[in-house]
């Protein structure tokens, strides 16, 4: 079926195939820029490399296969969120606007964070899409309902029967 997924995934994933491709081809490029944010990053995390070119090479994989996926509409909901995550120190390591004093590089810096903020949001509302079926939330709020509903006649059977059971006893007297 042809619909809006169809035609959106595919060109927010192209961003991140191209440029990850670009990085997986040069990623010396990058490293310098990369080093500040993905190395402290890496650390924090514990199970990932601290050689910044490897780093590199990993955030452009993450974007080559899960832009793939999301183009494809293959797992789109987790191709998304793997994009979101590599997006985040692409975005803090190669457009660092508030560390330019020149206002033209400045400028031109910020617009390029933007773009990637604003490519964050429909990688996120992607994440969030559920293709109109019921989210995970809404399904686990339902289930709680059934299930509180469920505790709820049971312990009033419970109670009738031990109230049954209170006044079938013999009464002193």
């Amino acid at each position: 079926m042809f619909g809006p997924r169809t035609l959106i995934r595919p060109l927010l994933a192209s961003a991140f195939i191209a440029g990850g491709i670009q990085t997986l081809r040069a990623p010396k490029v990058v490293v310098d820029a990369a080093e500040d944010v993905a190395v402290p990053i890496a650390k924090t995390v514990g199970f990932l490399p601290t050689d910044p070119e490897q780093l590199v090479k990993i955030n452009a994989g993450v974007q080559v296969g899960a832009g793939a996926l999301l183009a494809l509409g293959f797992f789109p909901r987790l191709a998304s969120l793997a994009l979101a995550g590599s997006l985040v120190p692409t975005s803090i390591a190669g457009h660092p606007f508030w560390t330019e004093t020149d206002p033209e590089k400045k400028a031109g810096q910020r617009m390029q964070f933007m773009k990637n903020a604003s490519m964050l949001g429909g990688l996120l509302a992607s994440a969030l899409d559920t293709g109109g079926r019921p989210s995970v939330f809404w399904s686990t709020r339902k289930a709680a309902g059934r299930a509180a509903s469920s505790v709820s006649g049971a312990a009033q059977s419970v109670a009738e029967s031990v109230g049954s059971a209170i006044n079938a006893l013999p009464h002193p007297g």
